[in-house]
């Protein structure tokens, strides 16, 4: 019998702009596992999704995988060119916007937060060591469907 794969979790606040005026607050899941060491994710809440459903058999989460050298990455400097962007903010904030074809999300996280989770990450798999733990053949296999 396999063991499970090792998993960093927690949970954060954060604050989602929702136009220029007004913001929520809303509890965010950070998670990284072991068998993907690349990435990481962040779960929302479903009533923040960014297309407004919340239909009654969707998930009740709405998760955001990206890598983790991007999140990290972008706690001292702006980082990511795709649907990713990360950056850091002054007063020991962070920035992460998420973009879709259903618009845009800013989403803001206090630094230390997200720095506990990497680190957390880190001490799991240490960084530049991900590779130790890449099931290609596995990966290979999604790609190809």
């Amino acid at each position: 019998m396999s063991a499970a794969p090792l998993t960093v979790e927690q949970a954060v606040q954060a604050r989602l702009f929702v136009t220029t005026h007004r913001t929520a607050t809303l509890r965010v899941t950070l998670r990284y596992r072991a068998d993907d060491p690349l990435a990481v994710r962040m779960l929302f809440p479903a009533e923040f999704s960014l297309d407004g459903e919340a239909l009654p058999e969707a998930p009740p989460e709405v998760e955001w995988v990206f890598a983790r050298r991007l999140l990290a990455g972008g706690l001292d400097l702006p980082s990511g060119l795709g649907d990713v962007h990360v950056r850091p903010l002054i007063g020991g904030r962070t920035m992460v916007e998420l973009r879709a074809a259903e618009g845009v999300a800013l989403v803001q996280f206090d630094t230390a937060d997200l720095r506990r989770f990497l680190l957390r990450s880190f001490l799991a798999v240490p960084e530049e060591q991900e590779f130790l733990l890449l099931d290609t053949d596995r990966a290979l296999a999604e790609l190809l469907g």
